[in-house]
């Protein structure tokens, strides 16, 4: 692949300074590309292919990035899902249109939940004036948003970290969530079609359903590039939500089967 930009001060061709140095560029250029070839990589950074390999072997062990033959990717597929920096790049108009639309779904008082999904994110960034306010959440990103904000009583789901996620994850985090109830849960997911909820991890889908089981209301945000998709795991139906809310690139005939369903917001309409 060509035409990837060079970080200030690394030259192609040149080796760079130190393993993570090496390791961040790399890093920093498949999350700008989505999928990049070993070959591409290895010109970039100055070093061979076998080097290469190694560093992709690590990045991969860490869960930062994917490998597949002759390259490296990003990107999401049906059963793996896309590192989070890469995701916080991606539709981030549609996200952020989409948790305006979802606003009005929190009175200050409550107590919502909110998973680690970009979209959510978006949402609790919109949040910080909706006080008082009880967060729970098993995001670091959500818990930077909030921490120290007067008037939000913050709740930090904790488990086992995810780097892919920068999130908790595992039995200690099902435990947390098992042990409250909030007013709403909040959600988003990696693909869903007129009728059913998916993702692609497991350990994801076992927080989201205990998630959606401990909220007295629950809330799908979702932008138009994850529908109609399928995804490895099953999460729910959409008729489970009490709430759907997405932007206005999503078909009208899809449209109207979630109305079918459920509460449905189309942000812009």
């Amino acid at each position: 692949m060509s035409g990837a930009a060079e970080p200030r001060g690394v030259r192609a061709g040149r080796p760079t300074r130190s393993q993570e140095h090496r390791r961040q560029l790399i890093t920093e250029t498949v999350l700008e590309h989505g999928t990049v070839s070993v070959a591409r990589l290895a010109e970039l950074t100055g070093v061979s292919v076998m080097t290469v390999h190694r560093d992709l072997d690590e990045l991969a062990a860490r869960g930062v990035l994917r490998r597949f033959r002759g390259g490296v990717s990003a990107l999401p597929s049906s059963v793996f899902e896309s590192n989070l920096d890469y995701r916080l790049g991606v539709r981030s108009a549609e996200k952020a249109a989409v948790a305006k639309a979802a606003l009005d779904l929190v009175e200050p008082g409550m107590s919502v939940m909110l998973d680690d999904s970009t979209t959510t994110l978006a949402l609790a960034q919109l949040l910080t004036g909706t006080v008082p306010l009880t967060v729970l959440t098993n995001a670091r990103r959500v818990v930077d948003v909030f921490a120290g904000r007067e008037g939000v009583r913050l709740i930090a789901l904790g488990g086992e970290y995810s780097p892919t996620h920068d999130s908790y994850l595992g039995v200690p985090c099902l435990e947390a969530i098992e042990a409250i109830s909030v007013d709403l849960v909040v959600v988003s997911t990696s693909a869903m079609d007129a009728r059913m909820t998916f993702h692609q991890e497991q350990d994801v889908v076992l927080v989201k359903r205990a998630m959606l089981g401990r909220g007295t209301r629950t809330a799908l945000l979702m932008d138009h590039s994850k529908l109609p998709r399928t995804a490895l795991h099953r999460l729910c139906p959409v008729g489970d939500f009490d709430h759907v809310v997405v932007d206005a690139g999503v078909p009208d005939a899809l449209l109207a089967e979630v109305r079918e369903q459920t509460e449905l917001r189309v942000a812009g309409a």
